[in-house]
């Protein structure tokens, strides 16, 4: 009765409903958070069997989960704020859950540490996440309170670089500009961007991949072999100077 096809939403009498109030602080206190996975299942702190606990959210936050008493339903909701304000957020509960983790972090460090994407807590990839917080479609598609929860966590958007920023970078010793290495390393930074913009950081570079881009001085779109030169300069990374790591650490190239 209690699964989602059901359709069916069974009122807790008081006594249960205390019960499962016991239950959620346990799992808020563990947590952090009321966000669980709807197949998620706690143990009762009372020391029975295991509560279907991600179910048992589920069925609250359904119409009439509170119960049909409208003056009931307002104390239990009460009751379930003073748990967890957001225990009924209007954004995805696997949204709510990753942000958690990481407010959680930043609550015990004073500052969100660096976190590769891959890192894993309870089965999320929360360093996956994290990055993708950052991606222009990504943020567009959240309601302006999460952009500031991510702002205040110290997420900001990603901006890219310019596809030509090589007046930003320092002269040869002859004072004729950049060398021919350098102004290849430009070239190939700004495929990169364009990729990036395009597919996003987390797909990874075909070694064929070839990118079109404007060069100064150049009346045509200039061809780069974006996946050699990708490979080309992981390799040697040993050789960049801070300012091109730093370059390539803001396109998603964490081994910079």
């Amino acid at each position: 009765m209690d699964a989602p096809e059901a359709g069916m939403v069974r009122e807790p009498d008081e006594q249960s409903w205390e019960s499962k109030l016991a239950v959620l602080w346990s799992y808020r206190r563990a947590t952090g958070h009321l966000a669980p996975r709807q197949d998620a299942v706690w143990d009762d702190p009372a020391g029975g069997s295991p509560v279907p606990i991600g179910q048992h959210l589920a069925n609250l936050r359904r119409t009439g989960g509170l119960g049909k008493n409208p003056e009931r339903a307002a104390r239990r909701a009460e009751q379930l704020a003073a748990i967890d304000e957001d225990w009924n957020c209007p954004w995805p509960l696997n949204w709510q859950r990753h942000y958690r983790v990481l407010a959680d972090l930043v609550d015990a460090a004073g500052a969100l540490p660096y976190i590769a994407p891959g890192v894993l807590f309870d089965g999320d990839d929360i360093g996956t996440w994290r990055w993708q917080q950052q991606k222009a479609g990504v943020r567009a598609q959240l309601m302006p309170e999460q952009r500031e929860r991510l702002a205040k966590l110290g997420i900001k958007a990603a901006e890219l670089p310019e596809t030509a920023p090589a007046a930003t970078r320092p002269a040869t010793a002859s004072g004729k500009g950049p060398s021919k290495a350098q102004q290849a390393f430009e070239r190939g930074l700004g495929a990169l961007a364009q990729w990036v913009e395009r597919e996003g950081a987390d797909r990874p570079v075909p070694r064929g991949a070839v990118i079109e881009v404007k060069v100064d001085g150049e009346a045509e779109p200039v061809p780069v072999r974006l996946g050699a030169w990708l490979s080309n300069t992981r390799a040697r990374r040993d050789r960049l100077n801070a300012d091109q790591l730093a370059a390539l650490v803001k396109l998603g190239m964490d081994w910079a």
